[in-house]
């Protein structure tokens, strides 16, 4: 069995072994979605500065993500999963730039393996980390930050655990997380206007 290690987004980049970048809510919930609406490839980056630039010498891509929540200027798309849920992106590839979980894949430069997670993949990412039959797996909570609990990445992080040691666990104890936690609270109250 693997070895989990666990760590918030400021120290992503201690993370080794396969490391699993995990955003609930919502970068990479809406990236599973993107794939789902055709998108072909999916391009992380760190800055606004950066997508606009690589934008600009990739042909047919589009640019979705956020800055504190808000859509910038000259993004396509937000954070949105049901937003880009909507769209058409067949061919087209998408450049992502989030405040978390974009910032733990830029971050996590001492990875072996590096994956995405969300509830929405977790199923697979395990069946993907079983194959892998890594020594050592290291989670990034990118939601433990700016304040907040990221218990919404704790809990896929613990159902994708329990999934690659082999249990077959009930999904909703873990996934009601997701509404207790302190983003989900938010969301939740509309106390966050994106």
């Amino acid at each position: 069995m693997p070895i989990f290690k666990y760590f918030p987004l400021a120290t992503a980049n201690h993370a080794v072994g396969a490391v699993v970048v995990i955003d609930v809510l919502r970068a990479f919930t809406t990236a599973a979605y993107a794939f789902d609406s055709g998108a072909h490839q999916i391009f992380p980056v760190g800055t606004v500065e950066e997508a606009l630039a690589l934008r600009e010498r990739l042909p047919n891509t589009a640019i979705m993500g956020e800055v504190d929540g808000h859509k910038p200027e000259g993004f396509d798309f937000s954070n949105s999963p049901a937003e880009i849920l909507k769209a058409n992106l067949s061919g087209k590839g998408l450049i992502q730039r989030t405040t978390a979980g974009t910032q733990g894949i830029i971050t996590a430069k001492n990875a072996q393996a590096l994956l995405a997670a969300s509830f929405v993949v977790a199923r697979a990412t395990a069946t993907h980390l079983r194959q892998m039959a890594r020594d050592l797996i290291s989670f990034v909570i990118t939601g433990q930050s700016l304040g907040r609990d990221g218990d919404e990445d704790w809990a896929c992080a613990e159902y994708i655990g329990a999934l690659v040691r082999g249990y077959d666990p009930d999904p909703s104890p873990f996934t009601s997380r997701v509404l207790s936690s302190s983003v989900g609270s938010a969301f939740s109250s509309d106390e966050l206007d994106y």
